[in-house]
C-alpha cells in the first residue's frame, strides 16, 4: 500500500469526524476541488484504506448493552487462523494485534451479560487459543 499523502491524512481525519461530510463540504475545508475530493476517495476505497462508512451512536442510547476489552493469547503460529475465526463473530466490533503477553485485543458488544458469557465461551473454544483475558467497559471519558 502506497505511503498516504497528506491530503489523504486529512481527507481521512475530516471523515472521521463526519463521515457523512458532503464532498463540496470536504473541499472548501480541505482547499481542494470537489473532483480532487472525490478523486482520492475513491483511490482510498480501492487501495482498501477506507474499508467503510458506519455509524457511531451515542453512549446513552446504548444502554443494555455489554461492552468489553478481550485480550487473547494465541499458541504459536495459529494467528492467521484464530484471526480468520474471530472475524466471524459479529459481536467483535474491532479486532487488533499487539505485542506483549497478549497477541489480539477484540472490543466486543453484546445484548446482555448472557450472550457475553457465550461470545467468551466461543473465543476460549477456537483452536489456537490458549488464554484470554476480558475486562468490562463500565464507561467512556473520551472517544
Amino acid at each position: 500500500m502506497p505511503a498516504l499523502s497528506d491530503l489523504d491524512q486529512r481527507l481521512l481525519s475530516a471523515l472521521r469526524r463526519d463521515g457523512r461530510a458532503p464532498v463540496t463540504q470536504l473541499a472548501v475545508q480541505l482547499g481542494v476541488s470537489r473532483a480532487t475530493v472525490s478523486t482520492r476517495m475513491e483511490a482510498l476505497a480501492a487501495q482498501g484504506v477506507i474499508t467503510g462508512y458506519t455509524v457511531r451512536v451515542r453512549e446513552a442510547t446504548a444502554v443494555g448493552q455489554v461492552r468489553a476489552m478481550a485480550l487473547i493469547e494465541v499458541e504459536g503460529r495459529t494467528t492467521d487462523r484464530v484471526i480468520a475465526k474471530l472475524r466471524g463473530f459479529e459481536e467483535i466490533q474491532a479486532l487488533h494485534t499487539t505485542n506483549g503477553g497478549w497477541d489480539l485485543v477484540a472490543e466486543i458488544i453484546c445484548q446482555d451479560l448472557a450472550a457475553f458469557d457465550g461470545v467468551l465461551r466461543r473465543i476460549r473454544g477456537i483452536a489456537g487459543v490458549v488464554n484470554s483475558e476480558t475486562s468490562l467497559l463500565l464507561s467512556s471519558v473520551l472517544r
